[in-house]
Order: C-alpha cells, then structure tokens, then sequence
C-alpha cells in the first residue's frame, strides 16, 4: 500500500472515529432532553387522540338525540322523516346556544379555528387562545350537532392548539418548542380524525408550522402515530368513507381528463372560499346596519339553514353521508350538480353567521360531489377508455380540499391512505397540481392565510411580511436617558411635523415612518385622553433593522434546523 494511500485511509479512520465521537457527546448531552421531549410528544398525541375521538363521539351523541336517529351517518335521511317545523326548529335553537356561548366567552363573537393556528404558530410562540378557544369548541359542537353546515376537522384543530399551549405554559417552553408541541397536537388530531398518520404528520408541517425542519419531524411522526392507534382502539380500523373496489385508471389516456377536473376543481374552491368570505362580509354589513344583536346572528342563520334543509336536509351536519354516496356513485349527474351547489350556499351561510365549524369537509363534500359529475360527463363521453366516474370523485374531493387548505401534499396523502392505490394517488396528485396552480392565483395560499390577511395578519407573504409585528417598540427603543439616545428637543421638533409613533405600537407600524421621513430614528409617545403626548423615548432605525435581521436568522435557523 502506498503512503499517498495510507494517509488517505488513516484521515478517513480519524474522520470516522471524529464523527462517532461527536455522536456519542450528543446522545449523552442532548439524549435525555430529547427523549423526554419525545415522551412529551407522546403524551399530546394520546391525548389529541382523546379530544378528536370526544369531539366526535359527542357529536354523534348529540345528533342521536336531537334527531332520534342512531343512523348519524345517514342523517339527512332520518332528519327528512322529521316534522317540517323540527327541522327548521332545531338549527335556529342551536344558533341561539352558538350566539350565547360566543358572545359570552369571545370579545368579538367569532369562532377560533386552523387560522388561529397558524397565527399561534407564526406570532405567538405556538401559543393559541385558551378561553376563547374552549368557548369556540363548544360552538362548534353545538353547530355540528345541530344542523350546521360545517367541518369538525377545524375546531379539533384548534382544541388540541389549546392542549399544546397549556403543556406549553406547564413546562415553559419557548417559541421554538412550543411550536414543535402544537404541531404534534395538530397532526394528532387529524390523524385521528381521518386514521391517516402520514398524512396527518405532514398536515401539521404544510399548513401549521409552514416547514419540514427535521427537528420537528420525529416528535410530529410519534404524536401523529399515537394519534392514529388512539382513533383505531376506539373506532376500529376503519377508513372514514366507502370506497368502491375498481377505482381502475385507464392510465395516461385519462390522464388529460384529470388535468380539466384539476382546473374546474381550482375554480371550484374559490367559489367556495369567497362565497363564505362574501356571506361573512354581507351578515356583518347586515348586522351593522339593522342593528342585530352579535348573539342573534347565528340563529337567523340556523333558521336559513333549517328552511333549505327541507328540501335539501343532506346539508346538515359534516355530510359524511353524502361523501360516500358519491364515491360509491350512487347519485345521479343533477343530484350531485345541485347537491355541490346548494352545499356551497349553505356552507356560505354557516360560517359567514359565525355559527362555527370549519371548511375542511365541506370541501371533501363539494369535491366529491363535483368529481362525480364530471366524472359521468368523461365516462359517458369516452367509456372505452375511461375508468369509473367514482374515482373522478375521490380526485376531485382532494383537488378541492387542496385548494382550500392550501395542502395539496398532505391532501394527497390523505386520499392516498384512504384508497392504497397508486394509480389512484397518480389521478389525484395531477388533479390537485392544477386546483392549487388555479386557486393560487386568485386566493392568498389558502382559505385560512386569507381569513388572516382580511384581520391584517401578513403571514402568507412568508417571515419577511409578519415578524416585524412581533416586536414591540417599547422593547426595541431607546430610552430618553439612553447615552446615546435622541435629545428631548430633536423628538419634540419632529413630533410637530406628525411623526412619531405611540409607545404600544409594533415595528411594523413605525417601518414605513423611516422610509417616508428619510430620519434615522422616530420619537415614542405615550398618548392619554385630554393630555399632553409624552416623550417616552426614541426608536431607531438601525436599532429596528438589527432586531429583524436576528428575527430572520432565528426563523432560518428554525426552519432548517
């Protein structure tokens, strides 16, 4: 052997022995918190388990009762044999309970659902609202439970969002891992609610946490995994909807047709989205102007809801039901047609009264329903080379609830799990490609960043846009005995050309002052009613630039951790 050779072998064993080394220190140093930590992800995944299984049962439950029916999942069929008046009845009852628990427990009468996740996520250390957020779930329940159009899906999210953030409080944990501990509460809960453990792990990454940091992902696996074995103890192992047994795909012949479903899916979702945007801005206007009462705005939804249910009762409820009948195919082309329109109005109608729920099946309901019309339109039209019309409504289900969640990998998956059929999971992903290229165009990523860009939240334009509100200036100027703070005289004279900022206003309030102005910093005041503005002390600008560059950097570090 060569000594050119030799050293090259002894360098590699001393990299070697280096690297093992290395590991070793890391387990004994960070081995025992990490465990712990995974334990602690164990725990939320059990119990998002739990809550998601609860919600759901007690729904079940309550739906049971108040429509004297132990068929839940058919449900539209048993509330169709109830008097006309109980039908109408019991939605405006159950607004009125929704109107008195939010106007109670909420100070702006509005539930907390997946968006308020996110924001949780991205502004306030994985924290989310935990009275409020109580207060929303029992809506929610009470909506579900009594003819509401809606989801389930959204408020589990959030509850267990309220879970995470009490284990976050008990430990004291920062903002990184009380971020990490929300996202194993979400992928719990909705591997539980769907038995999609994969699917539900990369949920919590998309759509809450918006990385795939490889930090996060064995704490996220092993909640979503317990999650998953939770929902199977107690629901059996089961998939949450029929599935017929020949979903045969005539392979890249039909590929096309998946291509023009993708499209109308996209078109489709957007619809979706801006009629409950435009019903939410229309029942405010309303309310404004007629003066309603917050607490009545969800019983004069229910008593709309409970009007088009006598013609229409598959709106009530999650429409599992329905869902199943178009993936099985056991509806004809109008009856889906109508059925995917009427649901989008009722949807519309639910969550723009502020009743509660969240848009996550409605969407599987309005997809599946759209597939399978489009579906019979493509088989009647080539049936020598086209497979079943139910599997344009498996793929038409995830186009459109991809496009709404603004998750089109883990809504892939979902259905993916569902069917464990590739072919299938091919269909759906081309689907899904073009629903969200369409809807991105025209929504801000998805239904929950553009709920948060209508309160003012810029989190869907990425850190750059959001981390600047997170700072208050009171914690980034200087004070007016700083040594190299501004002079009293220097803010008086800029305060009487109007710029200024007041003491509890955030960065991103005081940014564009310096671009405006061309000042190197802006005077901080605290305002009192009938009273002098007091100079509290000066921010800036190298100071505000320097506190965002670490936010940055932090945020890089987070991600690619």
């Amino acid at each position: 052997m060569s000594t050119k050779t030799t050293q090259h072998v002894k360098s590699a064993s001393g990299a070697v022995a280096k690297a093992l080394a290395d590991t070793l220190r890391t387990i004994r140093t960070k081995g025992p918190s990490e465990i712990q930590f995974w334990f602690i992800a164990l725990m939320i995944g059990i119990g998002g388990g739990l809550i998601a299984m609860g919600f759901r049962l007690g729904i079940e439950s309550l739906q049971s009762f108040v429509y004297q029916t132990n068929q839940v999942a058919r449900l539209h069929r048993s509330a169709a044999m109830l008097d006309w008046y109980w039908i109408v009845l019991i939605p405006v009852c159950g607004g009125l309970i929704v109107g008195l628990i939010l106007d109670r427990f909420t100070p702006d009468g509005r539930v907390r659902a997946v968006a308020d996740v996110i924001e949780g996520a991205a502004l306030r250390d994985g924290r989310v609202e935990k009275r409020e957020g109580l207060a929303s779930a029992a809506a929610s329940f009470v909506t579900l439970a009594t003819g509401g159009s809606s989801g389930r899906e959204g408020p589990v999210v959030h509850l267990v969002g309220v879970l995470a953030t009490y284990v976050s409080g008990l430990i004291k944990a920062d903002g990184v891992t009380g971020r990490d501990l929300l996202g194993c509460a979400v992928a719990a809960g909705v591997s539980a609610s769907f038995n999609a453990p994969i699917a539900g792990a990369l949920f919590a990454l998309e759509v809450v946490l918006r990385h795939f940091a490889m930090r996060a992902f064995a704490p996220i696996v092993i909640a979503s995994v317990a999650g998953t074995v939770v929902s199977r103890m107690i629901h059996g192992d089961v998939t949450e909807y029929f599935l017929p047994t020949t979903t045969a795909l005539r392979f890249y012949v039909e590929l096309p047709a998946f291509i023009l479903l993708g499209l109308l899916s996209g078109v489709l979702a957007i619809v979706l989205m801006r009629s409950i945007f435009w019903a939410d801005t229309i029942g405010t206007a309303v309310q404004t102007k007629l003066r309603i009462p917050r607490a009545l705005r969800p019983a004069i939804a229910g008593g709309l809801l409970g009007v088009i249910a006598l013609w229409f009762p598959h709106i009530i409820g999650v429409g599992y039901g329905i869902t199943s009948d178009a993936l099985s195919g056991r509806l004809l082309f109008w009856q889906a047609v109508v059925f995917a329109a009427v649901k989008v109005i009722a949807v519309a109608i639910t969550m723009g009264g502020r009743m509660g729920g969240g848009v996550f099946s409605p969407a599987l309901v309005v997809g599946s329903l759209a597939g399978l019309a489009f579906g019979m339109v493509a088989t009647g039209l080539l049936p020598d080379y086209s497979g079943t019309a139910a599997l344009y409504a498996l793929a038409g289900m995830g186009a459109v609830a991809a496009a709404v969640l603004g998750a089109p990998i883990s809504t892939t998956l979902i259905v993916f799990e569902l069917t464990g059929d590739w072919q299938t999971g091919l269909a759906v992903m081309v689907a899904v490609s073009m629903s969200t290229a369409v809807s991105s165009r025209f929504i801000a990523g998805s239904f929950f960043l553009t709920q948060l860009e209508r309160r003012g939240v810029r989190i869907a334009a990425g850190p750059q846009a959001y981390l600047l509100s997170t700072f208050d200036v009171a914690t980034v100027m200087r004070s007016m005995d700083h040594p190299r703070g501004a002079s009293l005289e220097d803010c008086e004279a800029l305060i009487q050309r109007g710029i200024y900022v007041a003491h509890d206003a955030t960065l991103d309030r005081a940014m564009p002052l310096f671009e405006n102005s061309g000042e190197s910093f802006v005077p901080v005041v605290r305002q009192k009613k009938d009273a002098p503005a007091e100079v509290r002390g000066a921010l800036f600008h190298v100071d505000a630039l320097r506190a965002f560059n670490r936010a940055l950097a932090a945020v890089s570090a987070e991600e690619h951790a």
